[in-house]
């Protein structure tokens, strides 16, 4: 069945005929830092059914949002991944995640997968608190690893290897969200996330990334 259209002439409404359906943005999301097969999405967005995650797939590739391709043997897997256009939508997932942190209905707390905690770092991140930092910072989360950079009132963040940074944080990736975003410190999650490295850059890390305040609420609580 052909999906219904807004019929309208604004571009906004076009970018939602697009990527407005239910887990498109998600999708997206999971395939910012590269390309992924099913499974490792299936894997990353445990909530979707095979069924919807292959019509959302066809329906991205067919708007030009993404690509499947064949890997040569002997991968010779199929993978997915974010066109050039497809990957300039990051600026849609910034702007949208800073809007909805201000949300007073939302909770913290909620699992985050590895791409998105590493994709919240590059939205949040306030560089005006880097200052003389010169550091790095390797994350292993399972089997995926990220490298991230502090110099010149700078940050990069993307897949790397985390061996030889300056702090590796290693375990679970909502520990850290926990850190950065909640404040926790590290010895309150030591179990989930283990440290190693200059403790005095890792905590000085963790002050990076303030949370915007929270926009009034106008509902009158019941009673």
């Amino acid at each position: 069945m052909k999906k219904r259209a807004y019929q309208d002439g604004c571009a906004v409404a076009h970018a939602l005929d697009l990527i407005g359906d239910r887990w498109a943005m998600p999708i997206m999301r999971e395939l910012m830092l590269g390309p992924k097969r099913f499974t490792d999405l299936r894997a990353s967005l445990p909530g979707i059914s095979a069924n919807v995650l292959t019509q959302r797939l066809e329906e991205l590739e067919a708007a030009s949002v993404l690509i499947r391709r064949r890997l040569p043997p002997p991968a010779a897997s199929q993978i997915y991944e974010l066109t050039d256009w497809g990957r300039e939508s990051e600026i849609l997932f910034q702007v949208l995640g800073r809007w909805a942190c201000r949300s007073p209905t939302m909770e913290p707390g909620m699992p985050m997968s590895n791409v998105s905690v590493i994709l919240s770092m590059r939205t949040m991140i306030d560089r005006s608190r880097i200052g003389d930092m010169d550091a790095t910072i390797g994350l292993r989360f399972g089997e995926e690893e990220f490298r991230l950079a502090l110099k010149d009132g700078d940050f990069i963040a993307d897949r790397g290897e985390a061996a030889g940074a300056d702090v590796i944080l290693t375990g679970d990736q909502n520990a850290l969200v926990a850190v950065l975003y909640g404040g926790v410190p590290f010895d309150d999650v030591a179990q989930a996330l283990k440290v190693e490295g200059d403790r005095s850059v890792a905590n000085r890390f963790a002050r990076l990334f303030p949370l915007p305040p929270k926009a009034p609420s106008t509902v009158t609580p019941a009673g």
